[in-house]
């Protein structure tokens, strides 16, 4: 899988948060976009998960063979965690997980159980999730992300809300399940980004 920014930029009304953007994203390489708060790490990581559109510049999706695939359709080959999105609340943690693999699908021989336990929440798989802590949602959100079947797996300030076990945990499951697939993390911690190749600065694109 290969994602080509081309001169991309991005506005709010007249104030350009980006602009002249241009960068090769390539599986399995590990990527890590950083700046200051506001300066628009998460807006770049919406972007090219098909989530926010841009206001100038192209991007270009390349799957297997170098086919073009059409940004409509990137949402089938992306998946992305972040704080600022919801879980399903009112769902016990064996129903949202059995939901997403309808929906989206697991890597190959990976069981709903196994998630769980990888997780260490086998005590909480049949409680509601709107009765977890902070942390355990953000595990959750983690291994909705890390887990799908997908190429490229985009993580927003991944370490939100974790404590040193689940820090340990998303190296874990980095290590364990993101080998051969393209990873890119949008935060300012670099315990977060540790293990990435490349690091984008987006300040330097203002």
């Amino acid at each position: 899988m290969r994602i080509n920014l081309t001169n991309l930029g991005k506005r709010y009304n007249r104030d350009w948060v980006f602009r002249k953007l241009d960068y090769e994203f390539v599986t399995p390489k590990k990527y890590a976009i950083t700046g200051p708060n506001g300066s628009g790490k998460s807006t770049l990581l919406q972007i090219i998960s098909g989530g926010v559109i841009f206001n100038e510049g192209n991007i270009q999706y390349l799957g297997t063979n170098n086919k073009d695939i059409a940004s409509e359709k990137i949402y089938r080959h992306v998946s992305l965690s972040a704080p600022y999105l919801e879980l399903i609340e009112e769902m016990t943690l064996m129903e949202f997980f059995f939901f997403h693999q309808k929906m989206k699908g697991w890597l190959e021989n990976i069981t709903v159980q196994q998630i769980i336990s990888e997780l260490k929440l086998e005590n909480a798989a049949h409680k509601q999730i709107r009765y977890f802590s902070s942390g355990m949602k953000q595990r959750v959100k983690l291994a909705q992300a890390i887990f799908s079947k997908v190429p490229v797996v985009l993580l927003d300030e991944p370490l939100t809300n974790l404590d040193e076990a689940g820090i340990t945990l998303y190296h874990s499951l980095i290590e364990n399940f993101c080998e051969e697939r393209m990873v890119i993390v949008s935060s300012n911690d670099p315990k977060e980004y540790s293990f990435c190749h490349e690091v984008i600065d987006i300040k330097l694109y203002k």
